[in-house]
This record gives C-alpha cells, structure tokens and sequence, in this order.
C-alpha cells in the first residue's frame, strides 16, 4: 500500500513563507507526476500545483503562479512546495498526491494516491 505524508504546515502571518514536503513510500513513483491541492470546508478539492515524472515540467494554477514554486527529490518519491507571499485566501489543508500518468495534471480524478493533507494556515 502507498502512503504520502505531507509536512512543514503552520500558522503565519500575510507575506510570510512556508515549505511543504511530501514523502512516498509503498511504491515506486519515477514513473508517474505528482502534485499538490488545496480544500476548504465547502469548496471542491482545487489544484495547486503539479509536477512531471522527471520534473521538467511545472503547472501552476493562477492564483499562484509567480509566489509557490513545486520541486522534486532526486528519487522523484518526494515533491516540495516553496510558498512565498502567502495570502490569507491560501488557508487550506494541503495534499499531495501522485497521478495515474507521468505528467503534471490538474485533475483531481486523474490522481490515484493522496496523502493526509497538512492544514496552512495564514491570519492577518
């Protein structure tokens, strides 16, 4: 069985910064994209960020492209979010996730295993 596990959430403040990382095991991932999404109570699970199988290729949703940055391991069975500028809209609880193809896809239903999720919290 695969699990994720994400880590590096927390409470800060409008502008701060925070990284995620989430760790795979169970599997072997070097074949597949990975990717991050965020969910608040009442809202659909919305995309945030994917990565390719090799990490030649980034997506970004527009709401942030130019502040978050998604890197990946060498062994591509962990993945990383760099997030700068955080906004108080940013509040989510945040999962990681691996697809069922090698690219860096934002939908959900194309995503085959997700982690625990780990809550961001930004308060002015």
């Amino acid at each position: 069985q695969v699990q994720l596990v994400e880590s590096g959430g927390g409470l800060v403040q409008p502008g701060d910064s925070l990284r995620l990382s989430c760790a795979a095991s169970g599997g072997t991932f070097s074949d597949y994209g990975m990717g991050w999404f965020r969910q608040t109570p009442g809202k659909e699970r919305e995309f945030v960020a994917g990565i390719t199988w090799n990490g030649a290729i980034t997506n970004y949703s527009d709401s942030v492209k130019g502040r978050f940055t998604i890197s990946r391991g060498n062994d591509r069975s962990t993945i990383n979010l760099q997030m700068n500028k955080l906004k108080p809209e940013d509040t989510a609880t945040y999962f990681c996730a691996v697809h069922l193809s090698a690219v860096a896809g934002s939908d959900p239903s194309r995503y085959r295993y997700w982690g625990q999720g780990t809550q961001v919290t930004v308060s002015p």
